[in-house]
């Protein structure tokens, strides 16, 4: 099990990994070894995951998020295929962190006496200066 919050844990037989060949440094040796990751995460069967924070993944995922909500993360960062999991791995469980975190409700405020005489005086000496560049009319 994979601890990500204290109530929420994803079970390690939900991830998919598969390890492909990466591009970047390494040489020769790119060719010959699957250094990347590429890690899937079924996050629409997962019952290890609240409906709401489910909804955010997808929200957070963006163009990662399948259209059968499935998540795809690839890591091919570093040469070494155990860092390059870890990596992915972290990736991961800081993405569902973030989703966990509720966001707060905008509440409509109305703008204060203060700030709209402040706006018109604005407008006011705005619209003073562009007459004062305007040229002199044909009645003058």
């Amino acid at each position: 099990m994979i601890r990500i919050t204290h109530r929420i844990s994803v079970d390690e037989s939900e991830l998919q990994e598969e390890f492909v060949r990466a591009s970047g440094p390494g040489g020769q040796h790119v060719n010959k070894t699957s250094s990347a990751v590429q890690l899937r995460f079924d996050v629409a069967a997962s019952p290890n995951i609240p409906p709401d924070v489910k909804a955010r993944l997808v929200r957070l995922a963006g163009s990662r998020m399948t259209s059968e909500g499935v998540l795809i993360l690839v890591g091919d960062t570093y040469r070494s295929q155990m860092r390059n999991r870890e990596d992915v791995r972290e990736r991961l469980i800081d993405l569902i962190r973030d989703a966990t975190v509720v966001p707060k409700t905008r509440r409509p405020t109305k703008p204060t006496f203060g700030s709209k005489q402040r706006r018109l005086e604005g407008k006011a000496k705005r619209a003073e200066v562009k007459q004062g560049r305007r040229g002199p009319t044909p009645q003058d």
